[in-house]
């Protein structure tokens, strides 16, 4: 006989490891759904509860302990604490199978999460009274937000609609349902009760010559697939007359158009307008053109004048940066003509003009212009060139056209031509610009003997004298000790207690009052110049430090540092030379700031100067983050203790969202590389708060206190601690 097999009962062992499974398996699934889950005691008063409920309000559960039912009800807004205790008492009498509702809890930070509990009692006492309840908790606060959005926004658009007099339709091409927005009904003068929208039915109320074009048009959208864009004349149902804009989209799913989507627009108001403009253009045409010739030519020559003169420039560099060529704009004076007009008067002159302004422009192409800009000055850009080079046979041209002799009411006249040439877009500047200077290079044709053309030079010209009188300038101002330096707090947003000053420099000018770093230190960025401010701010900061250190508590200074001082070679040495002359200095009382857009260019080099630097009690901040284009590089590899959010990002975060977003990016990145944050550009209580719960402690701005001379520092922290108990209401 063959056994049969049979399955042996499971072991108790089995049974465990199946119960253990489902334990696992639940807990997964309540870790990866977010949910808190407690469980409560009643009577004895006694609350329970997983990691994720305490995280939802931003604890742990360590710092909640001892749980109890105080614990819950403190941390719930208190309007809706009665309404939780109403819900409650009702489900413990029977009206409701569930305890649920939806309520705010104040999260650690101090702001409020909306979260959804959900439970039900267990468990009850012989008397009736409820012995055990288990629930969840649920975070919506997201969900809240993006349904008062969608209310928000269905408002909007509602309104919008209204005050613009644009209503929507659709049509459903598979049921041929037609559905009107409350707007359309109100252009066509009814109601969803007095009129059902069929597409006959609003098609046959368009005016004829409409009717054939909206029919037309329906018709391609339907079996083509084509939407359109109208405007039309219709009749509302009541028989007034409105003139439309109706627009289509269509949608489709494999090719087959299923679904209309469109506007109407009552555009009666403008369209009256625009008819009574047109009639005004027709009018005023003629006029027009009379008073544009008059605006725009020279009325002895009949060549444009400079107005005109300048929308051609605009044009040519249009044209030339489309192109990829260069365009020569030339300055053209004549040479002699003042004697020839004195010696045989001006209707000699002026005739003397027209015919030379005649010679020149038939040496010009088709596409060149010339004009004329006032007495015996003309200008001419000649256009599409490869290279300036390419330019000399046109020039040698002109100069050749304007030396012919003249047949002027009998008199053989002549006279020659300076011409001074500029090159676009080698002189890469605005056509004013442009034509100052052709003008300077005509003066150096002059003088190099006339009769010639003389090209500006770019290069070698005032722009590098003009530099060097700036740095000389400079050098000046440093050995006269005209630099000051103005001091911006900062403070910490929680406890609004300043927690360290910015060192700013100022340029006191002897004749143009306190100018701001950006008027002059850009001229000394790559100059030995800029190495010796740097080193007299760092002096200066140090030695008002012990001014201040004396006469309040300890407070650290910053000083911003260019990268090509930071990168000397003896920048380190040299500070530590500066600290040991003030014996007196305190460790971490002096912070040098590093600009994120700056290029450094050897980040590992930079990171030992740092270090070496830190030796001395001296901090780093890496400062205006989010305006670079090494951020990362530098977060990773730079030994700094602070970031500094660029003001740019900080001052519109409350109205722009990608600013916020940036903001609240940079944040995110500083803990996780456990920086410090410090927000610039704090100008009101609302930036602060806004910061606070992001998670940006640290702040300075105009809200706070505006940088202000070394004189005013003591008397403003002595006025910021006497009205601590006003400052919430300021900041």
């Amino acid at each position: 006989m063959t056994k049969k097999s049979v399955n042996p009962a499971p072991s108790n062992e089995s049974v465990r490891l199946d119960l253990h499974d489902d334990s696992e398996r639940l807990k997964l699934v309540i870790e990866a759904t977010g949910v808190g889950i407690w469980d409560w005691q009643v009577q004895a008063g006694i609350l329970t509860a997983n990691d994720r409920w305490a995280e939802i309000i931003g604890y742990t559960i360590a710092e909640l302990e001892p749980l109890s039912f105080d614990t819950w009800a403190n941390n719930l807004h208190p309007e809706d604490l009665t309404q939780a205790k109403d819900l409650l008492e009702k489900h413990w009498r029977g009206e409701s199978e569930l305890y649920q509702f939806e309520a705010r809890m104040k999260h650690k930070e101090g702001h409020y999460v909306w979260v959804f509990a959900s439970g039900k009692t267990v468990e009850w006492e012989e008397s009736g009274e409820p012995r055990r309840m288990l629930g969840t908790h649920l975070d919506i606060t997201q969900r809240k937000k993006d349904h008062h959005q969608f209310i928000m926004a269905s408002q909007l658009l509602h309104e919008s609609q209204e005050i613009a007099r644009v209503g929507g339709w659709e049509l459903n091409l598979e049921t041929g349902e037609l559905y009107w927005t409350d707007e359309t009904y109100r252009l066509h003068d009814t109601t969803p009760e007095e009129f059902n929208p069929t597409v006959d039915a609003g098609v046959g109320y368009f005016l004829p010559e409409s009717r054939v074009i909206i029919s037309d048009a329906l018709n391609k959208a339907v079996n083509e697939g084509v939407g359109y864009d109208l405007e039309l004349e219709t009749l509302t149902t009541k028989g007034r007359k409105i003139d439309i804009r109706t627009t289509c989209n269509v949608t489709q799913i494999n090719g087959v158009p299923v679904r209309l989507t469109g506007i109407f627009q009552d555009i009666s108001e403008q369209k009256e307008v625009q008819r009574k403009l047109e009639s005004s253009n027709r009018d005023l045409k003629q006029a027009n053109s009379a008073l544009q010739l008059s605006a725009h030519f020279d009325p002895l020559t009949e060549l444009p004048n400079r107005n005109l003169l300048a929308d051609r420039m605009q044009q040519a560099i249009v044209k030339c940066a489309r192109g990829k060529r260069s365009i020569a704009i030339a300055f053209i004076d004549l040479d002699g003509f003042k004697a020839i007009n004195d010696s045989y008067g001006h209707s000699f002159g002026d005739e003397l003009l027209r015919k030379v302004a005649t010679n020149l422009y038939n040496v010009l192409r088709q596409g060149d212009t010339l004009a004329r800009i006032g007495g015996d000055e003309f200008v001419a850009i000649v256009s599409d060139f490869e290279t300036p080079e390419d330019a000399s046979r046109p020039l040698n041209r002109m100069l050749d056209a304007i030396a012919r002799t003249v047949d002027v009411y009998g008199k053989l006249l002549k006279v020659s031509a300076s011409i001074g040439v500029t090159f676009y877009p080698q002189d890469n500047t605005n056509p004013d610009q442009l034509l100052r200077h052709a003008d300077q290079a005509m003066y150096a044709a002059k003088q190099l003997g006339k009769n010639r053309y003389h090209i500006f030079d770019i290069a070698h010209d005032a722009a590098i004298k003009s530099k060097q009188e700036e740095l000389e300038r400079l050098k000046k101002a440093l050995i006269n000790n005209e630099f000051i330096l103005y001091y911006q707090p900062k403070i910490d947003l929680r406890s609004k207690q300043v927690v360290g000053l910015e060192a700013l420099i100022r340029w006191n000018h002897p004749d143009q009052g306190i100018l701001p770093p950006n008027t002059f230190l850009p001229v000394i960025e790559q100059d030995i110049l800029g190495i010796e401010l740097g080193e007299w701010v760092i002096k200066e900061a140090i030695r008002q430090l012990q001014t201040l250190q004396a006469a309040t508590s300890s407070l650290p200074i910053s000083v911003n540092i260019s990268p090509f001082q930071l990168q000397h070679a003896d920048f380190g040495e040299r500070l530590g030379e500066i600290i040991a002359q003030n014996p007196s200095f305190k460790a971490n009382s002096l912070e040098l700031e590093i600009l994120e857009s700056s290029a450094l260019r050897d980040i590992e080099q930079v990171s030992r100067i740092i270090k070496s630097c830190n030796k001395l009690g001296v901090t780093f901040s890496i400062d205006d983050f989010g305006t670079g284009y090494s951020s990362l590089t530098y977060l990773k590899r730079l030994p700094a203790e602070y970031l500094k959010i660029d003001q740019s990002f900080v001052r519109d975060m409350l109205s722009d969202k990608e600013d916020l977003a940036i903001v609240q990016g940079i944040i995110e990145l500083a803990k996780a590389f456990n920086l410090k944050v410090i927000a610039e550009g704090v100008e009101t209580p609302a930036h602060g708060d806004k910061l606070l719960a992001l998670g940006c402690y640290f702040a300075q701005g105009y809200g706070i206190a505006k940088p202000m001379p070394a004189s005013d520092v003591i008397p403003w922290l002595a006025h910021w601690s006497e009205n601590a108990e006003l400052i919430d209401a300021t900041l």
